[in-house]
């Protein structure tokens, strides 16, 4: 139970760093390279000016499944170490 609970801690954190850096470098590709502006809501370079859009309300449930999915991995490690070996 304990090394589930630890990938249910750590996977969701990768996966959500995964996919917030790769937008990362979308988004400075179009800055540096193409000298655009970034449109945070359709994912595209543009010419005029954007307005910025939270991460949080971009992805709302990828965000809170990794969170809950941690948490559930917090429980699962407390559990593990709480129990006894058989």
């Amino acid at each position: 139970m304990l090394k589930i609970g630890l990938l249910l801690l750590i996977l969701p954190i990768l996966v959500l760093m995964g996919v917030y850096f790769m937008e990362l470098s979308d988004v400075r590709e179009c800055l540096l390279v193409q000298e655009g502006h970034w449109d945070y809501r359709s994912g595209v370079c543009r010419e005029t000016a954007q307005p910025f859009v939270p991460w949080i309300d971009r992805h709302p449930w990828l965000v809170n499944g990794g969170m809950l999915t941690s948490v559930a991995g917090v429980v699962l490690c407390m559990v593990g170490l709480y129990v006894k070996r058989r």
